[in-house]
């Protein structure tokens, strides 16, 4: 499946639930990598802000994110929508700082999302997939949520509020084309006795009926509701039952639960990117989801740095065997530090090091502790790069490469005897007059030892070269 945004840009106007203040919205398609962005167009410069997990700075009755002193608040509802929509490149211009909150659910923003059109892009959608458990639990609030491998995405929620009138309740999405049916109408919800905590805690100034269900778990007197009323700024009303206070019906029995995995949904969308597996959500909450957020990052980092490693078979065939390497460079014992070429194609190489005991440098460098320098790993990236950069001149047994520049280099693990080096060369952008520009990385096993960015010069051998050139590699 591809990526998708939207056909045209299209706008939506409410207040926000808590600032309670009228803002305009407007959804713009974005360019393929774009991801969802929010812009504060109200504000001099107008920041962009990511909407990733990390820019989060509170989860105080909504989810709000910050990109230097500029952001946004209650994007949980939104992101839902987009989440829902499977729209994954999307600009939102905003003129305030809060997401407004409508019917108190995603359903306005997903036929708002849907009038502009949904269209799919020419490049793949880069999935999350879990490939075994993944649980965050909070022992103080017994919130637990778990990640599960699963071939499609699927969400189960529960929640138990310790009240006899909602109760225990479950509800599930096992197909993501359901969500603007069966969840994104699903309108958030409040408890009475909760109101006047929000109030004094300056929350809810664009809170009314038409926006949250209000449920009635205890009994107020009615100098109790006048005074909330007051704060409110709204009309008192008169409660002589538990229950359900609304003017409409529940649109589903369960209508909480499954506004809490529309909620599930807008936080996890925070992650950025969309996910192959189900989600099972025990008492969840946005701190909670937030929390569980970045470990689906994190382990989505480490899925895509592991996508980049080599798969070296040792039984296959190598396109470069140690002789036909040391006839296109000039390197020889002992610094012909690539034993053979594995993958080679316009844009990558992919070179193999074994490291031994024997290596001539072990006498002088740790010889308790023999470790392969780190210079040398670099050196021999290098070689491995000048393989790549030879392969596109003719007649390459002719020409050198030379350094010209490294730039970001990082030592991560120690290298040591034993130990079998994959090196990944590719290049970062067009050759242009004979300057290769690469980005370098080293492997043993799934294991990430060093990385740079080099920077090499093409030169045929009959040519001087330059003073700026630095040394042979």
């Amino acid at each position: 499946m591809n990526q998708r945004t939207i056909k045209q840009s299209t706008s939506i106007k409410g207040i926000g639930l808590h600032t309670g203040k009228e803002v305009t919205m407007t959804f713009c398609p974005a360019e393929p990598g774009h991801g969802v962005k929010f812009q504060r167009t109200d504000l001099k410069d107008q920041p962009v802000i990511r909407a990733d997990v990390n820019q989060v700075v509170s989860t105080l009755r909504g989810t709000t994110i910050q990109q230097g002193t500029a952001h946004v608040s209650t994007v949980e509802h939104a992101l839902a929508a987009l989440f829902g929509l499977s729209i994954d490149n999307c600009l939102i211009q905003i003129d305030g700082p809060e997401v407004p909150i409508l019917d108190g659910s995603s359903v306005e923003f997903v036929k708002t999302l849907e009038g502009a059109g949904i269209e799919e892009q020419a490049e793949e959608r880069d999935f999350i997939e879990i490939t075994e458990p993944i649980s965050y639990y909070d022992e103080l609030t017994g919130t637990e949520l778990m990640a599960l491998p699963a071939d499609t995405f699927q969400v189960t929620t529960m929640i138990d509020f310790n009240s006899k009138i909602l109760g225990q309740q479950y509800a599930s999405l096992t197909r993501i084309e359901d969500f603007a049916t069966e969840i994104a109408p699903a309108r958030t919800f409040v408890f009475l006795h909760e109101l006047e905590y929000l109030v004094e805690h300056d929350l809810i100034k664009g809170g009314d009926l038409s926006n949250a269900i209000v449920i009635v778990d205890r009994l107020m007197t009615q100098d109790e509701l006048d005074a909330l009323a007051k704060k409110l700024n709204k009309p008192s009303v008169k409660i002589d039952k538990e229950g359900i206070l609304n003017t409409t019906e529940l649109s589903f029995n369960n209508e909480p639960a499954r506004h809490k995995l529309l909620d599930v949904l807008g936080d996890l969308a925070l992650v950025g990117k969309p996910i192959k597996g189900k989600i099972v959500a025990t008492k969840p909450g946005h701190t909670a989801n937030v929390e569980f957020a970045k470990l689906l990052k994190k382990l989505y980092t480490e899925q895509r740095r592991l996508k980049g490693v080599p798969k070296y078979d040792p039984n296959a065939e190598p396109l470069y065997t140690a002789m036909d390497i040391a006839a296109s460079l000039p390197h020889r014992f002992p610094f012909l530090l690539v034993d053979k070429i594995i993958e080679l194609s316009d844009n990558h190489v992919v070179g193999v090091k074994n490291i031994t005991f024997n290596e001539a440098f072990f006498q002088g460098h740790f010889p308790g502790n023999p470790v392969f320098p780190g210079v040398l790993q670099i050196e021999a990236l290098a070689q491995a790069g000048g393989i790549l950069a030879l392969s596109k001149v003719g007649d390459p047994g002719n020409w050198d490469t030379y350094f010209v520049k490294i730039d970001g280099v990082k030592f991560k693990s120690k290298v040591v005897p034993g130990d079998t080096l994959l090196l990944k060369m590719e290049l970062t952008a067009p050759i242009r007059r004979g300057l290769v520009q690469m980005h370098g990385t080293a492997y043993v096993g799934n294991k990430l030892v060093s990385e740079g960015e080099l920077t090499a010069q093409i030169v045929r051998r009959t040519e001087k070269v330059e003073e700026k050139v630095g040394a042979e590699n």
